[in-house]
């Protein structure tokens, strides 16, 4: 039986970010490569620590939204 008290799986310990879920193709290519992400450096998609979103480093514009629309991050 699963315990109610059980320790979360993400977060940040020092402000240092952590992700103990198991690991998925899906998360890891959100996290490296994503051009809607505005962050170069994101929380690793597995572990603990930090992560290069590849797509900003190589300077991926973002996706333009449905119909056209381009959209603008704030």
């Amino acid at each position: 039986m699963p315990s109610a008290t059980k320790e979360p799986r993400t977060g940040t310990f020092l402000g240092v970010p952590y992700d103990w879920r198991r690991p998925t193709m899906a998360r890891a290519k959100e996290r490296m490569w994503n051009p809607d992400e505005p962050r170069l450096v994101v929380p690793r998609w597995y572990g603990w620590g930090w992560d290069v979103n590849f797509a900003r480093l190589l300077g991926q514009k973002p996706k333009s939204a449905p119909d056209g629309e381009i959209t603008l991050s704030g």
